[in-house]
């Protein structure tokens, strides 16, 4: 039998758009002599259609793009997934042959957890299909379904599935690759089956989707592995009647379909017989890569993906010759193309000679255009203005921030007038404990280094130059203590403990949920962890209007953390 696994990038809502690439790659497994194409989890609309669902037009748009898309399923067997209304919604993988549609396959398991929300939209289904192909028997799940260690696979398998599919719209987070890996091993061998894993790919808002997709054999041997953050078609010839043997000899099958007893109605479909193959598709085991270059590479696509299907072409970078702003700027140069990328400088009396011959040598190094715009005369303007109003008080942050938020006016001119992306340069560090200014350096459409922590803005920054093989970001830049540059001499750890030291309670606390006396019984300083819980739990109020941007870790702000900005728990 042999399978294609089609890992594309749709854009959610985009119908046509969508149908256009399924058909694509139909049409390119029919010239592999493909049996099988299996596409990813709700491909015809793009995941996640968050409350598009909720539109009873949309659905009907989609369901005609899956009419369209089955009349092409002639001469091969086409899985992909679509919603599908019945009474009630399904999140379903449709089963096109014969230039129809033969069968929805209805999700079962529906997550509600992390970035998951799925029982807002869908109702669980409980239907066992098995698809005759000749004399092999093919189940079909869908995403979360494979997750649980029990049925619908094991129901499928005691069945007689000697291959399960699973179509899936599976987030990225760093080393996620490795995890879900060794859980469909795990299944391929408890259910004495090949398993074929077909995952999308791409970035959708703050969600990244890494491809990945896999062919397992019965033992749990990895047969193939499709490269990760990239679109590909990846064909693999596979021989499941080789488990029935297998299975015949394993007494364990036996007590656990007796354990189970009836399986309930079991819905068999024929869907044809297997091409006869002249040749054999050699498989290909893509490795993985280590976890700075998944962020980096994770950062990068997030950023084209949100840039193009979101109608820009060019962004805008405010460059302070600090670590945070060269890092963006060097991976947006990566991501985008330098001449697509312009540097923006805004200097003010407190910006040292050094910092500003740090962000044009950024931009020349980058090959980007560079610009630098002079804050001091709108800054005096101000505080000519605020004068009469501010008599009395001595200068405090207030005076700190404007010339943030002037610099935010700035760049948001220039993104007005050019219609260029703002990129926003906060990382997760100062994002946790507000280290940032609304208005100022929040502002933007998109905060690539949102799950970013301060310490992995180093490591990013010294991987890319070694990468590059030269200084993409100045060594200078790299060496410099971290400061905002907006008093004189200051420095972050003035108002902050030292980046080392926040980032393990930042990473105990945001994503692990420890309380301040788990963490202060790990070893960390108790005065640096209270400090650093107040100062999370009081910015609640300002990562609500920051902009979205990518999701790297298991837990990241947005989606995944909903605490209140009302709060007065503190533990």
């Amino acid at each position: 039998m042999r399978l294609a696994l089609a890992q594309i990038n749709p854009i959610v809502g985009d119908l046509d758009g969508n149908r256009a690439l399924i058909l694509d790659r139909i049409e390119a497994a029919k010239r592999a002599n493909a049996d099988f194409v299996i596409l990813p989890e709700l491909a015809v609309t793009g995941y996640p259609p968050e409350d598009l669902l909720l539109r009873p037009g949309f659905l009907r748009a989609a369901e005609g793009s899956l009419e369209q898309i089955a009349l092409a399923a002639r001469g091969i067997v086409v899985l992909v997934g679509a919603p599908h209304y019945d009474r009630d919604l399904f999140n379903a993988c449709a089963v096109c042959a014969g230039g129809e549609v033969k069968a929805m396959v209805k999700k079962r398991f529906l997550p509600n957890y992390g970035v998951f929300d799925e029982m807002r939209y869908f109702a669980p289904g409980n239907d066992l299909y098995l698809l005759e192909h000749g004399e092999t028997l093919v189940g079909v799940t869908v995403c979360e379904d494979m997750w649980q260690p029990g049925p619908p696979a094991t129901d499928l398998a005691l069945a007689g599935a000697e291959l399960i599919v699973n179509i899936s719209a599976s987030p990225f987070h760093l080393m996620r690759d490795r995890e879900r890996e060794e859980m469909f091993q795990t299944r391929a061998r408890d259910n004495s089956a090949y398993v074929a894993f077909c995952n999308t790919v791409g970035g959708q808002d703050e969600l990244i989707f890494d491809g990945h997709s896999l062919v397992i054999d019965d033992e749990g041997t990895v047969l193939a592995r499709a490269p990760g953050f990239e679109e590909a078609l990846m064909i693999v010839d596979v021989d499941p009647s080789a488990v029935r043997a297998r299975r015949l000899t394993d007494a364990r099958r036996r007590a656990l379909a007796q354990d189970r007893g009836d399986l309930g109605t079991v819905t068999t479909i024929h869907v044809g017989a297997p091409h006869k193959q002249s040749d054999h598709a050699e498989p290909t085991v893509t490795p993985f890569c280590d976890e700075l270059e998944q962020m980096r590479i994770a950062l990068e696509l997030g950023l084209s993906d949100y840039v193009r299907k979101n109608g820009f072409r060019e962004v805008v970078v405010g460059v302070s010759g600090g670590i945070d702003s060269a890092l963006v700027a060097a991976l947006a140069a990566e991501a985008l193309g330098p001449e697509r990328v312009h540097c923006v400088s805004m200097p003010s009396r407190y910006s040292s000679e050094g910092t500003r011959n740090d962000a044009r040598r950024l931009a020349e190094a980058l090959g980007c255009d560079f610009r630098e715009i002079p804050i001091e005369p709108m800054v005096e303007g101000y505080l000519e203005v605020l004068a009469p109003h501010f008599a009395g008080r001595e200068p405090d942050l207030t005076e700190e921030n404007l010339q943030a938020r002037i610099r935010g006016t700035l760049l948001m001119a220039l993104s007005n007038k050019f219609g260029w992306l703002l990129v926003a340069t906060g990382n997760k560090s100062e994002m946790s404990v507000g280290y940032a200014t609304l208005y100022g350096d929040m502002a933007g459409g998109f905060a690539l280094l949102k799950d970013v922590f301060k310490t992995d803005v180093f490591r990013l920054s010294i991987h890319l130059n070694e990468r590059a093989g030269r200084e993409l970001i100045p060594a200078s830049i790299i060496a410099r203590a971290p400061s905002a540059e907006l008093r004189a001499d200051q420095l972050d750890e003035d108002s902050l403990p030292p980046y080392p030291q926040l980032d393990r309670v930042l990473e105990g606390y945001v994503e692990e949920d420890r309380s301040i006396d788990e963490l202060s019984s790990d070893g960390i300083d108790p005065d640096v962890v209270h400090r650093a819980v107040s100062l999370i739990d009081r910015a609640e109020y300002k990562r609500r209007q920051a902009p979205p941007g990518v999701r790297l870790r298991p837990k990241a702000f947005g989606r995944d953390r909903r605490t209140p900005i009302t709060n007065r728990w503190r533990g």
